[in-house]
């Protein structure tokens, strides 16, 4: 899944994360326009909701996540298409599957065992998911623990505090002591937007995050009141595209929570295409964190199918 070379950070830049500054209406009003712009019709739409398959991390957790449920889980992130449907649409067994599937560290065996052999990466919430809440050595801990345990990917919460206090340089230094400790390990790094107070202390924090190493910037744990939101998305993809030009490295992007329709899904995608480039419209630089996406992804290419929209209980999970 991973392919191209990892981010190596850069020296923290103060001076550049205090000059950044955002023109909030125009970027709403970019927001709202987005969807009107890029809207995909008929045979295109089964396309570009096959791709968000590709970039969904197909996630629980919910404090009744059982083992059994987990691998059931997994399993349809192998195959998260109906066979009968995948016969429809022309395409063979395996050709489509989900980027990876994601959950808390003490199910990380259940994911392994069920993925082995697939495609599929093993990706686990770490560093007190979600509210962050515990000392730095106890973060560090569960990140080497869940790497120990087999997982490819680590969603990481920053401390929050340290943004709302514009304390730069600490969180330089605890992303890249998160990024150490996760080795071979893909570092995404949680700014859970819905609790910082501006899009320019998002777009400084974005900014912090990418320097110190991390792979991947994301919107939200899900936890929040408020999630992913368009305006959000676009100011972290903006600073992505000025990091590259800066640096010359590449890192990805994922938002998540409350992303439940394929509509939407093709509409962040969309999003990536004007703002980035095809490059970022694929998985190893685009995800979606995601659990009830999918189930509606597969009702609405029935429906493209058969002209009809199905129950969501003729669909296996998700």
């Amino acid at each position: 899944m991973h392919e191209g070379k990892r981010n190596s950070g850069t020296l923290l830049d103060i001076e550049w994360v205090n000059s950044i500054r955002i023109n909030r209406s125009a970027l709403i009003r970019r927001a709202a326009n987005l969807p009107a712009r890029r809207a995909v019709k008929n045979e295109h739409q089964i396309a570009w909701m096959l791709q968000a398959i590709r970039c969904i991390d197909l996630t629980t957790l919910a404090g009744d996540d059982t083992p059994a449920r987990v691998k059931r889980l997994a399993k349809k992130a192998i195959r998260p298409i109906r066979s009968d449907l995948l016969s429809a649409l022309g395409l063979k067994a395996g050709r489509i599957h989900c980027a990876s599937v994601c959950v808390y560290h003490n199910l990380i065996d259940a994911v392994t065992d069920s993925l082995n052999g697939s495609s599929v990466n093993t990706c686990a919430v770490s560093s007190g998911f979600p509210a962050g809440q515990i000392s730095h050595e106890e973060k560090l801990h569960q990140i080497k623990a869940s790497v120990a345990a087999g997982a490819d990917e680590i969603d990481i919460v920053i401390s929050r505090a340290l943004v709302l206090a514009g304390d730069w340089q600490s969180l330089y230094e605890e992303i890249k002591d998160f990024r150490e400790a996760c080795g071979d390990a893909h570092l995404k790094t949680i700014l859970a937007t819905g609790e910082l107070a501006t899009l320019r202390q998002i777009a400084q924090a974005s900014i912090v995050c990418m320097s110190a190493g991390a792979d991947f910037i994301k919107t939200s744990t899900g936890k929040e009141k408020t999630n992913a939101t368009l305006p959000v998305g676009l100011t972290m993809v903006r600073m992505i595209r000025e990091y590259a030009e800066r640096s010359g490295n590449i890192v990805g992007f994922k938002p998540a929570g409350g992303i439940s329709k394929a509509k939407v899904a093709v509409q962040w995608l969309a999003m990536m295409k004007e703002e980035l480039g095809d490059e970022w419209m694929q998985p190893n630089l685009f995800r979606i964190g995601a659990s009830s996406l999918l189930g509606d992804i597969e009702r609405q290419l029935e429906f493209h199918l058969s002209g009809r929209y199905s129950a969501a209980n003729r669909h296996p999970m998700a």
